[in-house]
């Protein structure tokens, strides 16, 4: 027959990881990481400036690059989520190409 503080151990462990589970909850939702916010974004502060300005001094989009040379171990796959340019893309771009057959140091077409 099991003694009295075994017993009082096996009910007490459920209960204090419950309240260890809830206690995160609240500080998880507390902190706004699970985005419990009020559901507004913020606005950024008025600079005086009109929306134009705005625009020529907000940071120019970066092209990607227009070609790829390919690594050792390369797949079209690999080389497609390395350049957000879709397999089917790379093939259209680059016709001579031979999926199976990547050297390392061969140029690829990224855009036209």
């Amino acid at each position: 027959m099991p003694d009295d503080h075994s017993r009082s151990a096996r009910l007490l462990a459920p209960a204090a990881l419950l309240v260890f589970a809830l206690a995160l909850v609240a500080i998880v939702v507390g902190s706004g990481i699970a985005g419990g916010g009020d559901g507004e974004r913020a606005q950024p502060a008025p600079t005086g400036r009109s929306t134009t300005q705005e625009a020529e001094l907000a940071p120019r989009k970066r092209r990607t690059r227009a070609i790829y040379t390919v690594e050792a171990g390369d797949t079209l796959g690999e080389i497609s989520t390395k350049t957000g340019v879709d397999v089917e893309t790379l093939e259209e771009l680059n016709p001579e190409l031979d999926p199976v057959a990547l050297t390392p140091g061969q140029k690829l077409k990224l855009r036209e």
